[in-house]
């Protein structure tokens, strides 16, 4: 289809349609043979796209697969939120509560050239997990990811987010209580740990001092999670997930007012990338420089792509 401008500030991104179709997309993986990985939600696979936008079901998942990342051992890891009961109508497609069937969230891991499914955990040293979202390698074996919860007709679980060993020895619950915990990511220098709030639309931010180990601020009043607020916007809109380009901005999808917030790590510059789908659920980078921008737009299915106007941050175990 042809590419269509969109204005951001001085900047000019042309996104280009690379797959339609999709069932709830999220979990984007630029490979370095130039496919895409990501899961589909409502499908419940992990879903292969070549170059001329072909899919090729590589692993099917009970639950609901959700944030996915490679890791050391060339693996792919998947949180799986444990489904959802979806609506679907001219609105396009959307999960909602916890289902009847819901089982528990988990940490699993796939096997790209078999597409086994290996269950790695199903609870922290606190908890059972209850609906895993999103995840990012550190250099250290390790792994940061989020537990958005499970909501009901009258409640909702608080969020948290854990540290987890890629080799199955080892989680910690290292925050807890927050409000919808979504997309997870870290700095250039590995030092700050970012994570988006999905209902509360704010950016937060944890200082690291070794793998695992947050700093929480001592303002406990404030952030009674010990995080730092990066950002937050006004308005009708919600935070998904996150990447980090390779000058530190955060660029998270955006819910509702569908796009793409661009935050710099210091908080002052807020910019809005409108996308053509009201659930911009997720982004990563690819291509040759880190420069493509791959974005999930799952309210109706499809998968796009734009040059970035830098690269994106190289990510562990699968960039270097």
């Amino acid at each position: 289809m042809p590419a269509h401008g969109i204005l951001l500030g001085a900047y000019m991104a042309a996104w280009r349609e690379i797959s339609s179709g999709l069932r709830f997309p999220e979990g984007p993986i630029a490979m370095p043979d130039g496919t895409l990985l990501l899961v589909e939600l409502e499908r419940k696979t992990l879903t292969r796209i070549a170059r001329d936008g072909a899919r090729t079901i590589v692993a099917r998942f009970n639950g609901g697969p959700n944030g996915a990342a490679i890791g050391p051992d060339g693996k792919c890891y998947v949180c799986n939120n444990g489904g959802s009961v979806w609506t679907e109508d001219q609105n396009g497609l959307r999960p909602g509560l916890q289902p009847d069937d819901y089982a528990g969230g988990s940490i699993e891991r796939v096997d790209l050239a078999t597409g086994a499914v290996e269950t790695l955990y199903t609870k922290s040293d606190k908890a059972p997990l209850r609906g895993p979202n999103d995840l990012v390698f550190d250099g250290q074996g390790g792994f940061y990811f989020t537990d958005l919860g499970k909501a009901r007709a009258r409640e909702r679980d608080l969020g948290s987010v854990l540290y987890a060993r890629a080799d199955g020895s080892g989680i910690r619950e290292i925050v807890r209580g927050m409000l919808t915990p979504n997309g997870v990511g870290l700095s250039p220098d590995g030092k700050r740990l970012y994570v988006a709030e999905t209902l509360t639309a704010r950016l937060w931010a944890f200082d690291l001092d070794a793998p695992g180990r947050i700093r929480r601020t001592p303002a406990a009043f404030a952030s009674p999670s010990g995080a730092q607020l990066v950002a937050g916007v006004g308005g009708h809109q919600l935070f998904d997930s996150l990447a980090v380009d390779g000058a530190g901005n955060i660029l998270v999808a955006t819910l509702i007012n569908g796009g793409i917030t661009v935050i710099s790590p210091d908080g002052k510059s807020v910019r809005h990338l409108p996308m053509p789908d009201p659930l911009a659920t997720n982004i990563c980078f690819g291509g040759s420089d880190l420069r493509t921008a791959y974005v999930t737009l799952s309210a109706f299915g499809r998968l796009v792509a734009f040059e970035w106007e830098r690269p994106g941050l190289p990510l562990h175990h699968l960039n270097f």
